[in-house]
């Protein structure tokens, strides 16, 4: 029997031989359980032994900080560009745009990569140096050529995947004609077990060095029914069982000694009993006008995203003393923690209005435990939650919104538990891992977590 500490001196040798490896033979498979906060980790009533087993043997963070605002798209291009939404430019799950003057402003999620995310890409990178990935139901990946296989997350969603995969996962009956054509209408966990099924197929197929997976089904259950709920923890369990399936392909793909897994999440969650409905106010200001239940002029509007606020101005000449009265009118408003002055946005990660279009003029911020929406019509500004019992998007500075980081397999020392990463440092991690540098990103590879040496790229 060996003694243990040269037991563990081999167990680092071995392990730093493999990091030592060529790129194209190393793999890295990202899962991003969307909208699981980092305090279920240690929730007793939250069933996760896959998840836990996985920490168990490789190192976590207590809590992932994530970016402004703490919504899903703006975060997973966190996650793949290693930047904040100031360098990346993706602020909701889609594009702002501005209808005109006096007009709503609308966001829209039919957009490509292209018109989404103004920063390099980890994807992109890999594939200059000729590596190969994958992204099944990943945000803001439309239409990239740069990803073999390709199943985004935007609406009409097969119209976008990658024609081969459709027709392997129609050959396999993972998926039918009748399921492509009514796939939005699919409940969160049948759409989430097809995504799994893809993740699966694809790494046992063609053994990608990078994929990138995101499965939904938990983030629509807290937002229904709440964090911490029966309906929630049940949803935490099912994404257990999608991550034991992953694990479980690149076992059968014969890869897992070549293999570094991340289980990651977007944002945390808050349980919200009371709703804010800014536009309400704004209309009985008189600075917008519904016609039924849609705004169809507005001087002052707000867009929701979650536990913030963007209040836009469209009337550039009106802006000064649009801010001052739309300020007066909810600086004493229940549940109303701040108001945001573009002055204060970059500490937030976050891009000036004059500098960007899609920037808000000012942000209002929610107090915990209420989420703010986007309707106007009615009478009431402060309503009980009925059909949206939780919510992310409150400032990344709230704990409740830090996310959960996981790292195991080849190249990631074990029993390393951080007090913080940031979720801008998990692409420059994954460039690590893959030997590649990813140039532009702010945030920095887990050198604590990390064995060296890094594989260098060719």
């Amino acid at each position: 029997m060996l003694h243990s500490g040269l037991g563990c001196a081999l167990c680092l040798l071995l392990a730093s031989t493999a990091i030592a490896a060529e790129p194209k033979d190393r793999h890295v498979v990202v899962i991003c359980i969307d909208g699981l906060p980092a305090y279920l980790f240690d929730d007793p009533n939250a069933s996760m032994p896959t998840i836990r087993g996985l920490a168990a043997k490789g190192s976590r963070a207590q809590g992932m900080t994530v970016s402004n605002p703490s919504v899903t798209w703006p975060n997973h291009t966190s996650l793949t560009t290693g930047v904040r939404p100031e360098g990346h430019g993706v602020l909701f799950n889609g594009v702002l745009e501005r209808s005109g003057l006096g007009l709503p402003v609308k966001v829209n999620g039919r957009k490509d990569k292209s018109d989404l995310v103004h920063a390099p890409t980890i994807y992109e990178v890999l594939h200059e140096h000729g590596l190969t990935t994958a992204a099944i139901n990943w945000p803001c990946t439309r239409n990239t050529p740069t990803i073999a296989d390709n199943f985004p997350d935007v609406p009409e969603s097969f119209e976008h995947t990658t024609p081969r995969l459709i027709a392997e996962l129609k050959a396999e009956g993972i998926v039918s004609d009748a399921d492509i054509q009514n796939f939005s209408k699919l409940s969160g966990t049948v759409r989430d077990r097809v995504w799994t099924q893809a993740v699966c197929h694809v790494i046992r197929q063609r053994k990608p060095n990078l994929v990138l997976f995101h499965p939904l089904n938990l983030d629509s259950t807290h937002h229904r029914y709440g964090p911490q709920t029966s309906a929630g923890y049940t949803a935490v369990a099912f994404a257990d069982t999608l991550v034991k399936d992953v694990v479980g392909a690149i076992d059968e793909a014969g890869i897992r000694d070549q293999t570094t897994i991340l289980i990651v999440s977007d944002h945390g969650f808050m349980s919200i009993p009371k709703t804010l409905q800014p536009n309400v106010a704004l209309r009985q200001a008189g600075m917008l006008t519904v016609e039924g239940t849609q705004i169809a002029t507005a001087r002052a509007q707000v867009v929701p995203e979650g536990g913030i606020g963007m209040v836009y101005f469209t009337v550039p000449d009106k802006i000064d003393e649009d801010r001052k009265k739309v300020v007066d009118l909810f600086r004493d408003q229940e549940g109303i923690a701040a108001i945001l002055t573009p002055d204060d946005f970059a500490k937030y990660g976050l891009p000036h209005p004059k500098n960007y279009a899609q920037m808000a003029d000012l942000i209002l911020v929610a107090k915990d435990g209420y989420g703010i929406n986007a309707n106007a019509a009615g009478d009431d500004v402060v309503t009980i939650s009925e059909t949206t019992l939780g919510t992310h998007g409150f400032l990344s500075t709230n704990p409740k919104m830090n996310a959960t980081f996981i790292a195991t397999g080849v190249g990631i020392q074990p029993g390393v538990t951080m007090d913080k990463i940031e979720n801008i440092d998990v692409a420059p991690t994954i460039a690590r891992l893959l030997g590649v540098e990813l140039k532009g990103a702010t945030g920095k590879a887990a050198s604590q977590i990390l064995l060296e040496p890094s594989i260098s790229a060719k």
